[in-house]
Protein backbone atom coordinates (compact mmCIF):
# COMPACT_ATOMS: atom_id res chain seq x y z
CA UNK A 1 0.00 0.00 0.00
CA UNK A 2 1.49 3.28 -1.13
CA UNK A 3 1.71 5.92 1.56
CA UNK A 4 2.96 9.49 1.51
CA UNK A 5 3.88 11.43 4.63
CA UNK A 6 4.79 15.09 4.79
CA UNK A 7 7.04 16.65 7.42
CA UNK A 8 8.66 20.01 8.07
CA UNK A 9 5.64 22.27 8.40
CA UNK A 10 5.32 24.87 11.11
CA UNK A 11 5.12 28.55 11.92
CA UNK A 12 7.59 30.99 10.40
CA UNK A 13 7.98 34.72 9.89
CA UNK A 14 7.50 36.52 6.61
CA UNK A 15 10.72 36.44 4.64
CA UNK A 16 11.84 33.14 6.13
CA UNK A 17 12.51 29.93 4.25
CA UNK A 18 11.00 26.52 4.78
CA UNK A 19 11.62 23.02 3.51
CA UNK A 20 8.96 20.36 3.46
CA UNK A 21 9.68 16.69 2.92
CA UNK A 22 7.44 13.93 1.67
CA UNK A 23 8.47 10.34 2.25
CA UNK A 24 6.95 7.64 0.07
CA UNK A 25 6.61 4.02 1.12
CA UNK A 26 4.89 0.87 0.02
CA UNK A 27 6.19 0.70 -3.53
CA UNK A 28 9.43 0.13 -5.38
CA UNK A 29 8.08 1.55 -8.64
CA UNK A 30 8.93 5.08 -9.69
CA UNK A 31 6.10 7.55 -9.86
CA UNK A 32 5.34 9.18 -13.17
CA UNK A 33 4.78 12.54 -11.51
CA UNK A 34 5.00 13.90 -8.00
CA UNK A 35 3.72 17.25 -6.86
CA UNK A 36 3.09 19.65 -4.03
CA UNK A 37 -0.32 21.24 -3.64
CA UNK A 38 -1.57 23.70 -1.11
CA UNK A 39 -4.93 24.73 0.22
CA UNK A 40 -4.84 28.30 1.47
CA UNK A 41 -7.74 29.73 3.48
CA UNK A 42 -10.57 30.79 1.21
CA UNK A 43 -8.81 29.64 -1.93
CA UNK A 44 -8.97 26.65 -4.23
CA UNK A 45 -6.40 23.89 -4.14
CA UNK A 46 -3.33 25.04 -6.01
CA UNK A 47 -0.42 23.13 -7.46
CA UNK A 48 2.74 24.67 -6.04
CA UNK A 49 5.17 22.58 -8.00
CA UNK A 50 5.66 19.19 -9.59
CA UNK A 51 8.44 17.02 -10.91
CA UNK A 52 8.43 14.53 -13.76
CA UNK A 53 11.48 12.74 -15.15
CA UNK A 54 13.63 15.05 -13.06
CA UNK A 55 12.16 18.21 -14.54
CA UNK A 56 10.41 20.57 -12.15
CA UNK A 57 7.40 22.76 -12.89
CA UNK A 58 6.12 25.58 -10.72
CA UNK A 59 2.94 27.46 -10.10
CA UNK A 60 2.91 31.10 -11.09
CA UNK A 61 2.36 32.37 -7.56
CA UNK A 62 5.52 30.72 -6.22
CA UNK A 63 7.79 30.59 -9.24
CA UNK A 64 11.20 32.09 -8.59
CA UNK A 65 11.17 31.41 -4.87
CA UNK A 66 10.37 27.70 -4.85
CA UNK A 67 12.34 24.55 -5.59
CA UNK A 68 10.95 21.06 -5.93
CA UNK A 69 13.50 18.26 -5.81
CA UNK A 70 13.63 14.58 -5.09
CA UNK A 71 15.91 12.02 -3.51
CA UNK A 72 15.13 8.95 -5.58
CA UNK A 73 17.24 6.64 -3.47
CA UNK A 74 15.30 7.40 -0.31
CA UNK A 75 12.00 8.15 -2.05
CA UNK A 76 11.71 11.64 -0.64
CA UNK A 77 10.20 14.64 -2.36
CA UNK A 78 11.20 18.11 -1.19
CA UNK A 79 9.65 21.54 -1.39
CA UNK A 80 11.79 24.52 -0.53
CA UNK A 81 10.22 27.94 -0.39
CA UNK A 82 12.01 31.22 0.18
CA UNK A 83 10.80 34.72 0.92
CA UNK A 84 7.64 33.35 2.48
CA UNK A 85 4.62 35.60 2.64
CA UNK A 86 1.55 35.52 4.88
CA UNK A 87 -0.48 34.48 1.83
CA UNK A 88 1.60 31.29 1.65
CA UNK A 89 -0.16 30.15 4.80
CA UNK A 90 -2.06 26.94 4.23
CA UNK A 91 -2.05 23.18 4.28
CA UNK A 92 0.57 21.69 2.00
CA UNK A 93 0.08 18.26 0.49
CA UNK A 94 2.34 16.00 -1.51
CA UNK A 95 0.77 13.85 -4.19
CA UNK A 96 1.99 11.16 -6.53
CA UNK A 97 0.74 9.43 -9.63
CA UNK A 98 1.90 6.44 -11.62
CA UNK A 99 0.20 7.60 -14.79
CA UNK A 100 -1.03 11.18 -14.84
CA UNK A 101 -0.95 14.52 -13.09
CA UNK A 102 -2.36 17.07 -15.48
CA UNK A 103 -4.96 17.97 -12.86
CA UNK A 104 -5.13 17.33 -9.14
CA UNK A 105 -7.73 14.60 -9.53
CA UNK A 106 -5.22 12.54 -11.54
CA UNK A 107 -3.13 11.89 -8.46
CA UNK A 108 -3.86 8.53 -6.86
CA UNK A 109 -1.90 9.09 -3.68
CA UNK A 110 -1.91 11.95 -1.20
CA UNK A 111 -0.24 12.67 2.08
CA UNK A 112 -2.28 13.89 5.07
CA UNK A 113 -0.83 17.39 4.76
CA UNK A 114 1.48 19.70 6.67
CA UNK A 115 0.39 23.08 7.99
CA UNK A 116 2.50 26.10 7.14
CA UNK A 117 1.74 29.37 8.88
CA UNK A 118 3.54 32.55 7.88
CA UNK A 119 3.23 35.52 10.21
CA UNK A 120 3.86 39.10 9.15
Amino acid sequence: QVQLMESGGGSVQAGDSLRLSCAASGTTHSFYREAWFRQCPGKEREEVGAIRYGIAFYGASVKGRTTVSQDNTNRILYLEMNSLKPEDTGMYYCAASFSGGAVWSDYEYWGPGAQVTVSS
